[in-house]
């Protein structure tokens, strides 16, 4: 049956809760206490870049940590300015 919705988006082959049941179970909890919404996609992909650099879970974890922490930081200035939190 074809489906009544026009639209230009890409569809999704496959749902967002089985990409994120199939990351590793590091990363899923990190993932729990992440600050931002990361999609699996994106922090899967940081995740290996990572873990291929440093070859360590924890080492991983904290660049992640770092690259959600330049996020913030970059975040931040564009909404309540270059300043903050000074």
């Amino acid at each position: 049956m074809r489906r009544n919705i026009t639209t230009s988006l890409k569809r999704r082959r496959a749902s967002t809760m089985a990409r994120f049941d199939r990351l590793p179970s590091e990363l899923r909890a990190w993932l729990h206490q992440a600050a931002l919404p990361w999609s699996a996609a994106s922090a899967h992909r940081l995740w290996r870049r990572a873990l291929a650099r440093h070859g360590d879970p924890a080492m991983a974890r904290a660049a992640l940590e770092r690259a959600e922490a330049r996020m913030l930081a970059r975040d931040a200035a564009s909404v309540w300015g270059q300043g903050y939190p000074q």
